[in-house]
């Protein structure tokens, strides 16, 4: 080929390459938009309607709030053992005072539905942790975030919800075969009774042989949202006393920041029946009387709650306002439930599933010279009496394992605290 020609055949080669190149980010391009048009798809056909159709649909603002979250892979714990999704909601629409309250919580998605009657108990700001333990949980899991966030009120306006699933599972926005299963979900009621349902029947912790519930690492998780404020780290299955929120408020703006750290223990009971759980002192020492509530954890670990000296506590009048009633000594094996500053350490997030793991943060409260100051007229209900036959089977060597874990964890204690002259 002659010099000439030779040259005409390489531009026109890369004139061609050059509208290769062209055509497929041009395609590149197309695909992309077609991508991202589905999924705006997705998210309006799910629930049906565009925004502004219908009272209730998600804003287009919840949606990229969702998909930001979702894009972001999460991030892994500590362990790596971890996919931890934080604010799968974003921020709540009601802004909170500094400080505020923050009730911290975490369950499966068995009990997601006790969400409900807590927030309507808290009025206040709520985060909450939601455990899926496999890739269809974790699917189901964001689905029902979502619905709940778009469709009810209190939640997009007081919750911060969170997604903690396994390092190897990714939390994706579902397709649209999932429509019909929750075209029927017209109204926060409709979100709750399916969670509900799904969830009737099943047993804590009873999460099959290849998952471990990892409540610790979700108490720190919800506990992360509460940064600056103080916090109420309790399961989800228990409701506080009415008004506790604005009453302790109102207490701790008349305390000073003198003197040893402290948390304000709120002593724990147990309701038989769940139609109608006390608001007040007054209504549960009347249930406590007819023997409708007891102390938590009476018939199963009665040594586990005693120090907070409920005798004492149930003799108390109740008062006009919240106040410290006593202080009292923390003792082997108490695991009180406890209002604090957010700066208290964190839960050890190797425990999991049963056994040692808030006893071990009380523990190391108590090392590292915390007081423990029981308030008069605030209180916490966990729905149903707790018993023996109500537990998963490997309850007992779950307990067993974690017991040889506290043991090491004391030990280390020594270390973290070498000055301290409290030993658990």
């Amino acid at each position: 080929m002659q010099g000439p020609a030779r040259c005409s055949f390489f531009k026109a080669l890369l004139w061609a390459l050059a509208l290769a190149a062209l055509l497929q980010l041009l395609y590149l391009s197309l695909l992309s938009g077609l991508h991202g048009r589905q999924q705006r798809s997705r998210y309006s056909e799910l629930f049906g309607g565009r925004r502004g159709e219908a009272p209730g649909r998600p804003s287009e603002q919840q949606k990229g709030q969702l998909k930001r979250a979702l894009a972001s892979g999460g991030r892994l714990d500590a362990s790596g053992q971890y996919r931890i999704y934080t604010d799968m909601l974003g921020p709540p629409e009601r802004a909170g005072r500094a400080p505020d309250l923050v009730l911290a919580t975490h369950t499966s998605l068995s009990n997601l539905h006790q969400l409900q009657e807590l927030v309507g108990r808290w009025q206040g700001p709520v985060s909450v942790a939601l455990f899926a333990p496999g890739p269809a949980e974790v699917r189901l899991a964001t689905l029902m975030l979502y619905a709940l966030g778009a469709l009810c009120g209190p939640v997009r306006q007081l919750v911060r919800a969170h997604l903690v699933c396994h390092s190897g599972d990714l939390a994706a926005f579902p397709e649209l075969e999932d429509r019909a299963e929750f075209a029927r979900l017209k109204a926060c009621g409709d979100v709750f009774a399916k969670l509900a349902r799904a969830g009737a029947g099943r047993r804590n912790y009873a999460l099959g042989a290849n998952a471990s519930y990892p409540n610790n690492l979700l108490r720190n998780v919800a506990r992360g949202a509460a940064t600056g404020h103080y916090t109420l780290v309790l399961d989800v299955d228990m409701l506080p006393s009415e008004g506790l929120r604005e009453d302790f408020l109102a207490l701790a703006a008349t305390l000073g920041a003198e003197g040893p750290p402290g948390v304000f223990v709120v002593p724990a009971f147990e309701i038989r029946h769940t139609r109608r759980l006390p608001g007040a002192k007054a209504e549960l020492l009347q249930l406590y009387q007819v023997g409708e509530i007891r102390p938590f954890y009476e018939e199963l670990c009665p040594r586990c709650q005693a120090p907070t000296n409920y005798s004492r506590w149930l003799n108390l009048p109740p008062g006009s306002s919240l106040n410290i009633a006593y202080t009292v000594e923390w003792r082997d094996p108490w695991e009180p439930f406890y209002i604090s500053a957010n700066s208290v350490p964190p839960y050890d997030e190797r425990f999991k599933q049963y056994g040692f793991n808030r006893i071990s943060q009380a523990c190391e409260l108590h090392v590292a010279g915390y007081s423990f100051s029981v308030l008069n007229n605030a209180f916490l209900v966990h729905k149903g009496f707790k018993v023996p036959s109500e537990f998963h089977a490997q309850k007992d060597a779950e307990n067993q394992r974690n017991k040889v874990l506290f043991r090491q964890f004391k030990q280390e204690l020594k270390l973290k605290y070498p000055s301290s002259m409290h030993r658990c």
